[in-house]
């Protein structure tokens, strides 16, 4: 038994068993990923994958016991490494971070500016993607910090925690009608076209309830990943925007207003999650402070040991 055949295992079941797939992300060949498969099945004596000619199609039960033993032997031998790398060197090396665009565009600038000047010899990269596609990458280890308002909670490998709070706002083209009322109402909004989060993303799915409770039903006439999109849209006269309020900027967007209205969308939660049971780099721990400076030391190290179960008992 070797790494390499551990892996394989791993990846297979994360290609969703497709043998092509784990060979390109291995960077090996397909005849040999099969062989390393049939020479782990051999010495351990049984079957770990459900076949069908020479397809696989998934786990047999010893297979699904042993790939819970693989994910915790791969697991603790990057926590040896990453263990050795932090005393080896304590503030140089690499930090991923999976986020969606609205928090690496608007709530984490300023956050990677001051963590920079702590930590000038740590490498940042930000992985931009869906909600979904955060906690995957967090998940499968590929990034060591995900942050995100929607997908992180309920995640068995994740443990998750609130970050801050925000809401949505209306924005509208200078002189827009809306903008001479005292006081507006969903009822008020739902008058016009409007351009807003696609499905999934940046509280859309708050946005979508709070017309539904109110028993309204907008005219949603363009929806997309990026304020930025939105904003071009509504300058251009498409309709009126709904976005996260930070996405606005008096300067950048002089063409536009922005309309408060934290009492007509319900509060959005930002979660910051990290993999149960990963050893974290002390530079990590420096960046998550920054974010949650309430998260007491002891707390991560229960959370990187796997000792706790949840982190929904932090508060903001």
């Amino acid at each position: 038994m070797n790494f390499q055949q551990l892996r394989i295992l791993r990846e297979t079941v994360r290609q969703d068993f497709n043998l092509t797939t784990v060979a390109n992300t291995l960077f090996t060949s397909q005849p040999g990923v099969s062989k390393h498969i049939k020479d782990l099945e051999d010495e351990l004596g049984v079957e770990i994958f459900i076949r069908r000619g020479k397809r696989l199609l998934g786990l047999t039960e010893p297979g699904r016991e042993v790939l819970g033993v693989v994910e915790r032997i791969l697991r603790d031998t990057q926590n040896v490494r990453n263990i050795a790398g932090h005393f080896a060197s304590r503030e140089s090396g690499s930090l991923t971070i999976a986020t969606t665009h609205t928090q690496a565009r608007y709530a984490l600038p300023e956050v990677i500016k001051q963590f920079r000047i702590e930590y000038p010899s740590v490498r940042l990269v930000l992985h931009q993607g869906s909600p979904r596609e955060i906690a995957g990458l967090l998940a499968a280890g590929e990034a060591d910090i995900a942050i995100a308002t929607e997908g992180l909670a309920g995640v068995p490998e994740i443990a998750s925690f609130p970050c801050h709070t925000w809401h949505h706002a209306v924005i509208a083209p200078r002189g827009h009608p809306l903008a001479a009322l005292k006081e507006i109402t969903l009822a008020d909004v739902a008058e016009y076209p409007i351009v807003t989060y696609q499905e999934g993303f940046t509280g859309r799915a708050n946005i979508d309830r709070c017309f539904a409770d109110a028993g309204l039903a907008p005219d949603i006439v363009l929806s997309a990943i990026d304020a930025d999109v939105i904003k071009t849209y509504v300058d251009v006269g498409l309709g009126v925007g709904i976005i996260a309020a930070m996405a606005y900027h008096p300067e950048r967007d002089a063409g536009l207003i922005r309309l408060d209205v934290p009492d007509l969308f319900t509060v959005n939660t930002t979660r910051l999650a990290i993999r149960r049971g990963v050893y974290l780099r002390g530079y990590a721990h420096g960046l998550i402070r920054k974010l949650l400076p309430g998260l007491t030391e002891e707390k991560m190290i229960q959370i990187q040991r796997g000792e706790t179960e949840t982190g929904e008992d932090f508060v903001i």
